[in-house]
């Protein structure tokens, strides 16, 4: 079997097995899901400001629809579990399942430990917002706490890259490499702060699964034009998982990706963005997710600044988009298009630059 033909197999196989578990798994998550009402109690009143958001409260209806959240366990869960699987099977099977094998320090340690602890964190925020029996963090972690964790899990990825992978370059396109050097690690930490804030994508039915789908499957294909198939398997691997997700998740959802899913995608994107050395072209090919996050922090600044005074109908700009009429089904596809569209640009420009 030729190098080629091998690693093809590599990326396809294990992504077509992950699609195929998840798809597996689901009905045993959403029994446990729905048995144990994993769902808000209460909808959304107050604004992360603390003013009462009537729009929001109305377009989420949480008390009302019953959905259970922590649906992103599927993704990280089966991924991790994919992992293990092939990495299990390289040690007992002969040469070629080794090679199938895409567990490596250098490409996908990093990125396996971001989905995972970015996974759990979530899914115990997950748990203090579906539970009433803990006063302290009754409806979840507020946005400082959440924040402070991520801000420490990027101290720890930023010293991986820096110190166990001694690298400290990111590839400005039709520019060249550059070398930050200290620099790296704020630079680093900011970019994974600013990639978590966009998990605010989360919002209605279908949305996030297609746009984090779309974008693991561009940087996919950047690593594997770096032959960095491993990281390119794992990339594909997760995408997989997330389209397993997205049968379920399409309207009418059976389950939210919340938390434990959001930030465990976000903190692995900027992971895999930086193994790639293509960062730069994050907020091109995560498009969406910079206008969901842009938005959201352009109206608070507008209504601290502006006595009150809001740009949006309501935000992240996708609800706004709700508010004025468009039905859920019509924002959903219309932002895949974006991001399909961006995400092959953000990928010719890192291809060619």
């Amino acid at each position: 079997m030729d190098e080629l033909t091998l690693n093809t197999i590599k990326v396809i196989l294990p992504t077509t097995i992950a699609f195929f578990a998840g798809m597996a798994l689901t009905p045993l998550l959403t029994h446990y899901l729905y048995k144990y009402k994993m769902w808000k109690k209460k909808s959304v009143t107050k604004a992360t400001d603390g003013r009462d958001a009537p729009i929001t409260a109305k377009l989420h209806g949480d008390e009302e629809r019953k959905t259970p959240r922590m649906g992103g366990v599927l993704v990280w869960s089966v991924t991790f579990l994919t992992i293990i699987f092939f990495s299990l099977y390289a040690m007992i099977d002969g040469e070629i399942a080794s090679k199938l094998s895409f567990l490596s320090r250098n490409q996908t340690w990093l990125p396996l430990f971001t989905l995972i602890v970015g996974g759990l964190i979530g899914l115990v925020d997950d748990w203090f917002v579906v539970s009433d029996r803990i006063d302290y963090f009754a409806g979840g972690m507020s946005l400082f706490k959440r924040l402070t964790i991520v801000f420490l899990v990027s101290i720890i990825g930023a010293w991986w890259f820096y110190v166990k992978l001694d690298t400290a370059n990111i590839v400005i396109p039709f520019v060249g490499e550059w070398n930050m050097g200290f620099y790296f690690i704020p630079f680093f930490m900011l970019v994974m702060i600013s990639t978590y804030s966009g998990g605010v994508i989360d919002g209605i039915d279908g949305l996030s699964g297609g746009i984090f789908s779309i974008i693991f499957s561009a940087y996919g294909i950047i690593a594997l034009s770096q032959n960095q198939i491993d990281l390119s398997t794992f990339c594909f691997k997760i995408v997989g998982s997330i389209l397993a997700f997205l049968w379920f998740n399409i309207p009418p959802a059976r389950f939210f990706l919340s938390d434990t899913g959001t930030m465990s995608l976000t903190l692995t994107l900027t992971v895999v963005a930086f193994l790639t050395e293509q960062v730069v072209v994050l907020p091109i090919i995560a498009l969406p997710l910079v206008l969901a996050s842009g938005s959201s922090s352009l109206q608070l600044l507008s209504k601290k600044f502006r006595h009150g005074k809001k740009i949006f109908l309501v935000a992240p700009i996708h609800h706004h988009f709700q508010a004025v009429g468009w039905p859920a089904y019509k924002v959903t596809m219309r932002f895949w298009v974006i991001g399909i569209v961006f995400a092959l640009l953000g990928v010719v420009i890192a291809l060619i630059g």
